[in-house]
């Protein structure tokens, strides 16, 4: 995939977070919040199944998982579980463009980490004052976006 189709749909899965939080927190009024959590997975794993059915391969290399080199890289459902049931709590408090603000701000500071150690197989990218500067300038604008 070349660099402008990936920022593209990269924006466009982007854009998806910020009607996840105000869907999940409303499934969350009716059912609760950690149910609200439960059911936005196993809705999301039964499309994945349907998927992974339809796909070629298919379920075919799914087996593999047993010789993934660390188990740390197997808690990205659990890490997705997590920021779930905080933006189906916090959806109520920010709104939906607060979560959103808050997530991406969030998003981009820890991936400067990640970059900047090399951390889960990820080359390393150092921190420069201009990364600095551009997380300074949307932690103002999660600032300005939250404070009313």
């Amino acid at each position: 995939m070349d660099r402008g189709t990936a920022v593209v749909l990269t924006a466009a899965a982007g854009g998806l977070i910020a009607l996840q939080a105000p869907v999940n927190g409303h499934l969350a009024g009716a059912v609760g919040n950690l149910q609200a959590t439960f059911v936005s997975f196993v809705v999301g794993t039964v499309v994945l199944a349907a998927i992974l059915a339809l796909a070629h391969g298919g379920y075919g290399q799914l087996g593999e998982v047993r010789h993934v080199s660390s188990w740390i890289y197997l808690t990205g459902g659990l890490l997705g579980a997590a920021y779930v049931t905080v933006a189906l709590v916090a959806v109520r408090t920010l709104g939906a463009g607060g979560v959103t603000a808050a997530t991406f701000a969030g998003q981009l500071a820890l991936s400067l980490v990640v970059d900047q150690l090399g951390l889960l197989g990820v080359d390393k990218q150092p921190i420069t004052a201009s990364k600095v500067l551009g997380v300074a300038l949307l932690a103002a604008g999660v600032f300005f976006i939250v404070r009313d």
